[in-house]
């Protein structure tokens, strides 16, 4: 650390449910490797504010801490993310400042502190039916083959952790709109490639010609630019846009659905 840099810096939290809503300011030793969690957690053996008075340990969320689980998302900075790769020094050097504020998403119902209700992202996946069936499809037979090019694009597609930055940064996606999000319709996508996945494709496809479906995405394109896991989110949409069109004047004009 230079000479210049102060040792501390000053984490400053969202606290509070439904009925009240303030900052509260920490201030914690700077060292290397220190991420968000091993930040939060300082703070919940030792809950003293910057003011020195003591307060109730912060609600978060945290399971796996290796960027897979989905479920420490929160706005670090502004910015929707995971928690547990935060790196605090990468935060405040990246923007230039000595506090790193902490919030809970918006676009969900707050619980308390930085803990949100994400029901609504697994209400989506029962909507679009983000599951394989495997009823009437038991075999002793080989399952069918998939080519390994699209074996890897499916397997980038299947690291959704449903965490929710997507969804957060999306302008289409509030409480007031029926817009199922990036995550589900990547989902969509995904099952729809699996051979055996392909048995719901049209009930799938039927559920993204409603309204909330595939249509209402404004292309803002926020999405793939905060995914933490990289997924090509808007190539999904738009493919998912491409089959919705094909599947709509095949059924209008009574034609057969042709295999990719």
């Amino acid at each position: 650390m230079s000479s210049t840099q102060t040792k501390t810096f000053t984490l400053k939290v969202y606290r509070g449910d439904q009925n009240s809503q303030y900052f509260v300011e920490f201030e914690l030793d700077r060292r290397e490797g220190l991420n968000v969690i091993s930040a939060l957690m300082e703070i919940q053996r030792n809950p003293i504010t910057k003011t020195g008075e003591r307060v109730t340990p912060i609600v978060w969320e945290q399971a796996c801490l290796e960027e897979v689980c989905g479920s420490c998302s929160m706005l670090i900075n502004g910015r929707p993310r995971q928690a547990c790769t935060a790196l605090i020094e990468e935060i405040l050097k990246a923007d230039k400042t000595n506090t790193i504020i902490l919030a809970p998403f918006t676009k969900f119902p707050l619980i308390r502190d930085l803990v949100v209700d994400r029901s609504s992202m697994f209400e989506s996946l029962k909507k679009i039916k983000g599951w394989i069936p495997v009823e009437g499809y038991h075999s002793e037979e080989f399952g069918p083959t998939i080519s390994p090019k699209k074996q890897e694009a499916m397997y980038v597609e299947s690291t959704c952790m449903t965490c929710g930055c997507c969804l957060e940064a999306c302008p289409q996606f509030s409480d007031r709109s029926k817009f199922v999000g990036a995550a589900a319709i990547n989902q969509v996508k995904y099952f729809n490639s699996n051979e055996t996945g392909k048995a719901l494709k049209d009930q799938r496809l039927t559920e993204m010609m409603k309204e909330g479906g595939v249509s209402d995405c404004g292309n803002a394109q926020n999405c793939v630019q905060v995914c933490p896991k990289k997924i090509p989110l808007t190539q999904s949409i738009a493919s998912i846009g491409k089959d919705v069109v094909k599947s709509y004047f095949n059924r209008k004009f009574s034609l057969p659905e042709k295999s990719e």
